[in-house]
């Protein structure tokens, strides 16, 4: 999926077992990232934002339905997915009926 020619990458949980927390993190922690943790409740909406950095977001559990209005595209990530989004590009989510924890870590442009 290609936005302001930027690539927003997606990232399929392919696995065995199903993901973890404590995996994730690890995983993310070995790509020199530092991660964080976010839950929120069924249904909640982020509105559409940028960020001054690149974003990496991985879905723990539930599901997160994030959207791309320049290019009106959406795409509906579930535990263990992963999207990278590069700065500058606008998104929205909202949260899914089950409601959703997520690990997120930023990377600075340089």
């Amino acid at each position: 999926m290609s936005v302001k020619n930027d690539v927003v990458r997606i990232t399929r949980w392919t696995g065995g077992q199903h993901p973890t927390l404590s995996s994730i993190t690890r995983k993310m922690k070995d790509e020199g990232l530092r991660p964080y943790m976010w839950l929120n409740t069924p249904n909640h909406r982020y509105a559409v934002r940028t960020h001054g950095y690149d974003k990496v977001l991985y879905v723990v559990e539930g599901s997160v339905e994030v959207n791309f209005p320049d290019s009106n595209q959406r795409v509906t990530l579930r535990a263990g997915d992963r999207t990278d989004i590069p700065a500058g590009v606008r998104h929205g989510t909202i949260v899914g009926n089950s409601g959703a924890r997520c690990v997120e870590a930023s990377i600075a442009r340089r």
